[in-house]
């Protein structure tokens, strides 16, 4: 029966891991504030770049451009981002298996990756999957240097016809508590995400849209060899920033529920050592009064 003494050293030890996962909640909170403030900055450049190329498009009766050539999906890239470190729940694991399901609903196809993150990096290489190239401890800053290379390597994979589809696979960030795991087809860029609303409203904002009289200094279609490789290169890195504000949200909550646990765990453990010194010393009590007892 474990002893007073070690009761006491259970409850330090958890104490010192509880103040551990408090301090880890803090430093994530702050992080998270940063990386959420950066997330929502990225998306109206991505929603004013949408609109402007589908706008371009709209005026171009046939728009031809390496990036918008249909082939049949024989071979597909998948673009994999996942956390940096554990310690954030299942953020990482519910990221995998949503890639499982994309590679289990493509299995008639040839998929390569491309590994943005040391966890994912990590499962997919012990999975046996092949890497078209692979990204770690970018995350945790997120640049555009590091998108555009990205996105270089998937466009040049397109172009080349080595692939013939391109997905992104991240979670969106939509509330701390709420992420949204994502699979997007960058390319080939066949439809442009409309906003979310009814179809009358789609229709209308579309037409709307379409009817700006944009000023180019260049033709249409020379815009296309502009403006298309950089839309896959804000889409991917806008998806960095939310992948980065999903994995902070999780650890915050993670570390939040440790700390709760280890709170919890410290209670039951004070009551149960309170109950095993009352009986220790009901006992001796009992044994002095036999003994006084018997003396008598």
């Amino acid at each position: 029966m474990p002893t007073l003494l070690d009761f006491r050293r259970r409850i330090r030890s958890v104490k010192n891991s509880q103040q551990i996962t408090r301090a880890m909640k803090f430093v994530a909170a702050a992080r998270l504030r940063r990386a959420q403030e950066a997330a929502l900055a990225a998306r109206p450049y991505a929603q004013e770049l949408v609109r402007v190329l589908r706008s371009t498009m709209a005026r171009i009766q046939e728009p031809q451009h390496p990036l918008l050539e249909r082939r049949e999906e024989k071979t597909a890239l998948a673009i994999v981002l996942t956390g940096e470190r554990g310690l954030a729940g299942a953020f990482n694991a519910n990221i995998l298996r949503k890639a499982s399901e994309f590679f289990r609903a493509n299995r008639d196809k040839k998929v390569s990756t491309i590994a943005v993150g040391k966890k994912g990096r990590d499962a997919l290489k012990k999975a046996g999957f092949t890497f078209a190239g692979e990204w770690v401890n970018v995350l945790a800053r997120v640049e555009f240097k590091t998108a555009r290379e990205i996105a270089k390597l998937a466009t040049d994979l397109y172009a080349q016809k080595k692939v013939d589809s391109v997905y992104i696979i991240f979670s969106e960030f939509k509330s701390v508590m709420a992420p949204n795991l994502t699979v997007e087809k960058l390319l080939p860029v066949e439809a442009i995400r409309e906003e979310k609303g009814s179809s009358e409203e789609q229709e209308s904002a579309k037409t709307a849209e379409v009817q700006v009289d944009y000023i180019y200094e260049q033709p249409e279609a020379q815009l296309l060899d502009k403006l298309l490789p950089r839309y896959v290169e804000t889409q991917i890195l806008r998806a960095m920033l939310e992948s980065s504000a999903s994995e902070y949200a999780a650890r915050m909550t993670a570390m939040e529920s440790a700390t709760k646990n280890a709170g919890d765990v410290i209670e039951a453990l004070t009551l149960y050592m309170n109950k095993v010194r009352q009986a220790a010393i009901t006992k001796e009590i009992i044994e002095i009064v036999s003994g006084a007892s018997y003396g008598s």
